[in-house]
């Protein structure tokens, strides 16, 4: 087999295994490093299955609605068994769709353990196996795991991170969440849709804290009444295993302490980069808290190493790493017209019910940057397909810079605003202002017309509230 490339890329998540598809597109004779599975963390442990799973608990969520729709049926129920036996079969079926795509682009698979072995050279560890890489360039593209705390540390049985709480053997009957970040809330809303009684504590003064705080505190009415108990600016003290489940300590400020008993627990504080046993050893390569530390075209300081997706830091996105990916390779094949990643054009999304999605600054961060705002709302009742759905709790929100009529930022929770976001995604991408919005035709009926709607209520000419 051939050991001599253009390109290596070591890993192939939603980061590697685009980076060496438009590697090989470009021309350049690529390679790719795994030491698990095909597709990465997202694919297999992340993104996709986790949303099979959220599809189950909404479809449950929607079998006890049906009253409502002038339907009914007997006996609903589900089976965890299956639930999570789907969820892994989407995740294989997608791992197989990457080796297709890797195969139909000529791009060679070394399956193992890779690390930098000097200079353009990378050392690939099989069953005790050691075979040696050549290239010119290099892309680390390993990715993150979840990180602990101290006295928080999983133990796989009864604390449980993201792995675990995907593949349950039971459901337990009652749950803490620890961490109000996406995962943590798309756990928490996948584990309470099901039944399960289920607490999430949070650290700073509100949930998904990188979210706008009007939407997170609509967010968090709808999870409260789903039946979720939230506590925010509070830490968990100390785990006690306790039989068969877990006593917590919370400490939820202001003196006051609670001891919750419940039967599992589940982490959801935050990743950190897998930056060990990659051979940065002896190399110019920087690592800051847990992350390598790039420039803007994903350089190291290394001569010809690249770190690219969850691996470089922030924010922790599957389609942030397939862009840089896919920047950093054109960057090195001399591609012209490229521009660095604005991180303000990344939009977020958090799968939970209801779902939240933005892009840009919030309202706060747009007045800390010292911009003039016009800021516009419109409310999912307003809305006439979301009447016709039964899905009335939501809200739109945009933010403008009053001057220039920039969009700075847009940000909503409701149904379906995961797949409506790419509206706005598009808008800031084309630096549109708002005459560009405003004058653009929205069908209907739509959700998407809460989107008109929040523009033109920016500028005071909304016409459904």
């Amino acid at each position: 087999m051939e050991t001599a490339f253009d390109v290596i890329v070591v890993g192939t998540g939603p980061g590697g295994y685009p980076a060496a598809i438009r590697a090989s597109q470009l021309g350049l004779r690529a390679a790719v490093v795994e030491r698990e599975h095909l597709g990465g963390i997202c694919l297999n442990w992340g993104c996709i299955p986790t949303k099979a799973l959220l599809r189950a608990s909404e479809l449950h969520h929607l079998l006890h609605r049906l009253d409502e729709f002038g339907l009914s049926a007997d006996n609903v129920s589900f089976d965890v068994s299956k639930v999570v036996a789907r969820s892994r079969k989407v995740a294989k079926r997608l791992s197989m769709g990457v080796k297709h795509l890797l195969k139909k682009n000529k791009i060679t698979v070394f399956e193992g353990h890779g690390r930098l072995a000097g200079p353009g050279r990378v050392a690939v560890e099989q069953d005790g196996q050691v075979t040696e890489l050549q290239a010119q360039h290099i892309v680390l593209a390993t990715g993150a795991r979840a990180r602990t705390l101290p006295g928080l540390e999983p133990d796989g049985e009864f604390i449980w991170t993201y792995k675990e709480a995907m593949v349950p053997e039971s459901l337990p009957k009652s749950l803490l969440v620890v961490g109000s970040g996406a995962i943590g809330m798309e756990f928490a809303s996948f584990y309470r849709d099901l039944g399960v009684d289920v607490t999430v504590v949070e650290l700073l003064p509100q949930i998904l804290p990188v979210e706008d705080a009007e939407i997170a505190a609509f967010a968090r009415k709808q999870f409260e009444r789903q039946g979720m108990k939230i506590h925010t600016g509070a830490t968990v003290a100390k785990l006690d295993r306790t039989g068969g489940g877990v006593t917590a300590t919370l400490d939820l400020g202001d003196g006051q302490s609670e001891a919750l008993e419940v039967d599992r627990v589940i982490l959801a504080v935050g990743i950190t980069g897998n930056v060990e046993d990659c051979g940065l050893e002896g190399t110019a390569v920087r690592v800051d808290r847990g992350h390598i530390v790039v420039d803007e075209w994903l350089r190291t300081d290394e001569a010809g190493v690249y770190a690219i997706g969850d691996v470089v830091g922030p924010p922790w996105l599957a389609h942030k790493a397939t862009h840089e990916g896919v920047m950093c390779i054109e960057r090195i094949a001399g591609i012209e017209g490229l521009h660095p990643l604005d991180t303000t054009r990344i939009p977020g999304c958090t799968y939970c019910r209801p779902q939240i999605a933005s892009v840009g600054l919030t309202e706060e961060r747009a007045r800390e940057a010292g911009h003039e705002l016009r800021v516009g709302k419109f409310p999912y009742v307003g809305n006439g397909k979301a009447i016709a759905l039964g899905e009335t709790e939501g809200l739109v929100k945009t933010v403008f810079d009053a001057k220039t009529g920039e969009l700075l930022g847009a940000h909503m929770v409701g149904a379906e605003v995961t797949e409506l976001i790419q509206g706005y995604v598009v808008a800031r991408s084309l630096e549109t202002t708002e005459a560009e919005l405003m004058h653009t035709i929205f069908p209907h009926p739509t959700l998407s017309e809460t989107m008109h709607e929040a523009v033109l209520d920016a500028f005071g000419r909304a016409l459904h509230i």
